[in-house]
């Protein structure tokens, strides 16, 4: 039987854990530092991506990903000596997909062509939000005018630009995220990542909720008629969505993420950056030390970077499975299941009462399943063992 690398892809994700400044709404691991030393950081990601490479001999890598935090802080001799390391260690398709996450400040647009030159060749641009209020409210260090000038920039840069905004805003009324949506397209986006803001604890946003300092959150129902303006309009504009919250032009689609929701392969490098690594029948979960100190010195003085690595068992193969790919519109081949049978009176029940589908051996969401899919996963796991 093949591995998932080989059916779904091999990819490789670097976490820069670094950010000018901490936004309210904001669990990932990311943290502001004043004085960096990229040097020490290179050293220690050429090591990881050495020791990955070692381990996955052979493989072809098809995209690469520089998440963080804010990686467009990164100095493009850094993403360079990265990208080279990266080119040397794997052979790697002819039209893979290089993605960099970038705030649309105009320090870091006018770093794009440096970066372009480094080898990257498709930016995602956090804009979040189309009107400076919002965006304050947001702790975002840009404004509107500099997000449209970095999406400008990028077109005439990298051969692929995605930009992403949170919707379910506070005081956001139907009509103002219409608005805003509709001036998006105007822009000709051939890829859009769309978030309904989720406020989490451990989050400023989630302290203020918890102390009831939060106002004008949209209720239940205004959440879904929000999602449902999203569907449409984005529809109409030829981007429809490929999963839950990313909407693209066909062909358009973030390969990258594709990996992720099919169950392929990826290694994660970087501090709290996870990894899905399969070897011999066996799918590894891998994380790292979520501290960029602590993750630094381990890598110094063991050669590696990992925190864990965990055999997947079987029953949480199969949930990850669904988890991931009952994201994609696509759905999933019911064959990539391990243990289908365990789920097959569930998934009856969700195909009657309309909320999944099931054709030609492929399970996928139906749209009045999509706005309640963490439901539909939920009794998904009951049927495990």
């Amino acid at each position: 039987m093949p591995e998932n690398w080989q059916t779904d892809g091999f990819g490789l994700y670097i976490h820069w854990p670094f950010c000018a400044s901490k936004c309210p709404y904001c669990d990932f691991n990311s943290h502001v530092a004043r004085d960096i030393d990229q040097r020490l950081w290179n050293r220690a990601y050429s090591s990881e991506i050495a020791r990955l490479g070692r381990e996955t001999k052979g493989r072809f890598l098809g995209s690469v990903f520089l998440g963080g935090g804010t990686p467009s802080l990164m100095q493009p001799d850094l993403v360079a000596s990265i990208l080279d390391m990266v080119q040397s260690t794997w052979t790697t398709a002819n039209d893979i997909e290089i993605t960099l996450e970038a705030n649309p400040t105009s320090v870091e647009t006018g770093r794009f062509a440096a970066l372009r030159a480094a080898g990257v060749n498709r930016v995602s641009i956090g804009v979040q939000a189309l009107n400076d209020p919002d965006l304050r409210a947001l702790g975002r260090r840009h404004s509107v005018s500099e997000a449209l000038q970095a999406i400008e920039t990028a077109r005439n840069i990298f051969d692929r630009v995605s930009f992403d905004l949170i919707y379910a805003r506070q005081h956001q009324s139907l009509r103002d995220w219409q608005t805003e949506l509709r001036q998006a397209m105007t822009l000709a986006p051939d890829h859009l990542s769309l978030y309904q803001l989720t406020v989490e604890p451990g989050t400023a946003f989630g302290d203020r909720l918890s102390g009831n300092r939060l106002p004008g959150l949209p209720d239940e129902d205004l959440g879904a008629d929000l999602y449902e303006a999203t569907q449409e309009i984005c529809g109409t504009a030829g981007l429809p969505a490929y999963e839950v919250s990313n909407h693209a032009k066909p062909g358009a689609e973030s390969c990258h993420n594709l990996t992720y929701w099919r169950s392929g392969d990826w290694g994660g490098i970087g501090p709290g950056a996870h990894g899905r690594l399969s070897f011999s029948g066996q799918r590894l979960a891998t994380d790292t030390l979520l501290a960029p100190s602590e993750w630094l010195a381990q890598v110094a003085k063991t050669g590696s970077g990992e925190n864990t690595r965990q055999a997947l068992a079987t029953k949480d193969l199969d949930f990850e499975t669904l988890m991931m790919g009952l994201r994609l519109r696509e759905g999933i081949a019911l064959d990539r299941l391990l243990r289908p049978d365990s789920l097959r009176e569930k998934l009856a029940y969700l195909c009657d009462i309309g909320m999944v589908r099931l054709e030609n051996s492929r399970i996928a969401v139906t749209n009045s399943g999509r706005p309640v899919l963490n439901s539909i996963l939920r009794e998904l796991m009951l049927s495990r063992d």
